[in-house]
């Protein structure tokens, strides 16, 4: 029943994040924390996530930013990795509290940086990509920041969400190989994050043809709606 509700799950955060970009590891790792724990559900989602963003990169592959992915990924692989390796040494309870006021804090800190209105150019990118791969490597999900970087930039619609997509994998696999290396990526934890992303990647293609549909302003408020919820749920389990 576990697997069942954690595959159902998946394919809503699978169809969700492959709509507006991001919210997949948002979603669904709540569902994870509360089946085997916060220390073991990071390197489960670390691998269902490499999972998520590959389906992305495979609907949207023709329309990647190549410049804006590896001005990104050049910073921000070796941070997530940086990152990972600190979340190793966190106490359990400490990282559930990391993450559900990290994705709560991330609510007006969207807004805000929408307000500005920023033009972002490839060296904005590079800084970006190694502040968000660090906090990628601790709290899980950054997607609420990477998101306005990319769409600053000037990507949208496919283009945003193959360049998003391909750049988070690079995080997402330097994370995961961090994970393996200190033994936090058994092979039973392996098989977990599989079979979570395999839920991801179905629910991204049935995405593609609600992409050209979507409102920005359901957008934001779905995100708001989606990082809330998960925080709170978070901080629940930590203090409960």
């Amino acid at each position: 029943m576990g697997f069942l509700f954690i595959l159902l799950v998946g394919l809503l955060a699978g169809t969700i994040s492959g709509i507006v970009g991001t919210g997949s590891s948002i979603m669904l790792m709540p569902v994870l924390v509360y089946q085997y724990g916060p220390k073991e559900a990071v390197p489960i989602m670390a691998v269902a996530a490499v999972m998520a963003n590959f389906s992305r990169i495979l609907a949207w592959w023709r329309e990647v930013d190549w410049r804006a992915c590896l001005a990104y990924s050049v910073t921000g692989i070796p941070a997530a990795a940086l990152g990972a390796r600190t979340l190793l040494v966190l106490p359990s309870h400490a990282v559930d509290i990391a993450i559900g006021l990290f994705l709560i804090a991330m609510v007006p800190v969207r807004h805000g940086l929408a307000r500005h209105q920023l033009k972002a150019q490839l060296w904005h990118l590079a800084m970006g990509g190694a502040v968000i791969g660090y906090l990628t490597g601790i709290v899980v999900s950054t997607g609420p920041l990477s998101v306005p970087l990319f769409l600053f930039y000037g990507l949208n619609k496919g283009a945003f969400l193959a360049t998003e997509a391909t750049s988070s994998l690079g995080l997402y696999l330097s994370k995961s190989v961090t994970f393996e290396r200190f033994g936090a990526l058994t092979r039973e934890v392996a098989m977990k994050g599989l079979i979570a992303g395999s839920s991801l990647m179905f629910g991204a293609f049935i995405a593609k043809r609600f992409v050209l549909k979507l409102e920005p302003e359901m957008f934001r408020l779905l995100m708001d709606g989606i990082m809330v919820a998960a925080g709170v749920s978070l901080l629940w389990t930590a203090f409960s």
